[in-house]
C-alpha cells in the first residue's frame, strides 16, 4: 500500500502529515511504527493525521512515534496550519482546528504561526498527576530520585524541574524514569528549565513515547507556566530549545499565546507494505 505524506518541522521537531480529508488510511501502532523509524521509514518524532470536523474547521489527530494517541502537540498544530494554508485549504489566517485538548485557534502570520494555546490547567487531578492541589514547587520522590517538580496541563501533561547545569544534566537517564513513574497515571513529558533571566529560559524536553527532542511547544508552554508560578520570570517569555525559540505569553485573559516557525521539508509516497 502507497501512502502519500508531507514530512513538516518546527524548531527540529519533525512531523510526518497524512492527509486524510478525501480518506482513510488503516492507521495502527505498527503502520504508525514503520512510518515513524528513522531507519526502515519516513522518520518522525509523531505523525499528525488531518481530519474531517464536525465541531471545527479541520479535526488533527496526534500519534507519538511508539504508535500511542496524544492530546496536543503545539509544533504540530502549528505544521498543520502551515499546510492548510499552502494548500488553500484554509478560509483564512485563523483556523479552529479540533483535537482531544479541545478546539485550538493557530494563526499564520507572515513566517510565524501564532496559537492561542487557551488556559493551562494547574489542578492535580487535571494534569493529571497523583497530587492533590497546586503542584508547585512540590518535593517528591520521582523516577527513583528526589525532585522538586511543577505539573502543568496544556491539554497534555508536563512536570516542569529546573536546573543549573542543563547541557550536563542526565536527560535520557531522568526523562523516561519521570515519565513512566506510578505518579503520572498517563506518562508525562518532562521539561528541564535553566532560568537564564526574567526575559529568556533555556529548556530541554523529554516527551513520553517519543524521547528526547528538539523542541516541544506545550512543553514551552507549560515551562513558561512554571516559571510564572515560581516567580522566575515575567509572562512574556523567550524559550530557547534546542531547535530555536519560541515566544511564549501567559495573556490576561489566562490564555497562553505561543509563536515559532514551521516549514514544510518535502512531500513523498511510501510503500508500507514494503518496510
Amino acid at each position: 500500500m502507497k501512502v502519500p505524506f508531507v514530512k513538516m518541522q518546527a524548531l527540529g521537531n519533525d512531523f510526518i502529515l497524512l492527509d486524510c480529508l478525501g480518506g482513510k488510511f488503516p492507521i495502527n501502532s505498527e503502520f504508525i511504527r514503520i512510518l515513524c523509524d528513522r531507519r526502515k521509514g519516513v522518520g518522525a518524532d509523531q505523525l499528525l493525521v488531518l481530519m474531517p470536523s464536525q465541531r471545527a474547521d479541520f479535526r488533527m489527530q496526534i500519534f507519538n512515534a511508539d504508535g500511542g494517541e496524544v492530546e496536543m502537540c503545539g509544533n504540530g498544530i502549528r505544521c498543520l496550519a502551515r499546510y492548510l494554508l499552502s494548500r488553500g485549504l484554509a478560509g483564512g489566517e485563523e483556523q479552529r482546528i479540533e483535537t482531544r485538548a479541545g478546539i485550538i485557534r493557530p494563526r499564520v502570520e507572515g513566517d510565524l504561526v501564532m496559537v492561542d494555546m487557551g488556559r493551562p490547567m494547574l489542578a492535580g487531578g487535571e494534569v493529571p498527576v497523583k497530587l492533590t492541589g497546586l503542584v508547585v514547587d512540590r518535593e517528591v520522590t520521582v523516577g527513583e530520585s528526589v525532585q522538586r517538580i511543577t505539573c502543568v496541563s496544556m491539554g497534555n501533561p508536563h512536570c516542569v524541574i529546573f536546573v543549573d547545569d542543563l547541557e550536563r544534566y542526565p536527560v535520557a537517564q531522568i526523562g523516561p524514569r519521570i515519565e513512566k513513574d506510578k505518579l503520572f497515571p498517563n506518562r508525562v513529558n518532562v521539561e528541564f528549565v535553566k532560568v537564564v533571566s526574567p526575559e529568556l529560559i533555556e529548556m530541554r524536553v523529554w516527551e513520553r513515547g517519543t524521547g528526547e527532542t528538539m523542541a516541544c511547544g506545550t512543553g514551552a508552554c507549560a515551562a513558561v507556566v512554571a516559571c510564572c508560578l515560581n516567580k522566575k520570570t515575567g509572562r512574556e517569555v523567550t524559550v530557547r530549545l534546542r531547535g530555536g525559540d519560541l515566544k511564549v505569553a501567559w495573556g490576561d485573559s489566562d490564555h497562553i499565546f505561543m509563536s515559532g516557525p514551521a516549514f514544510e521539508v518535502f512531500k513523498g509516497e511510501i510503500d508500507v507494505e514494503r518496510q
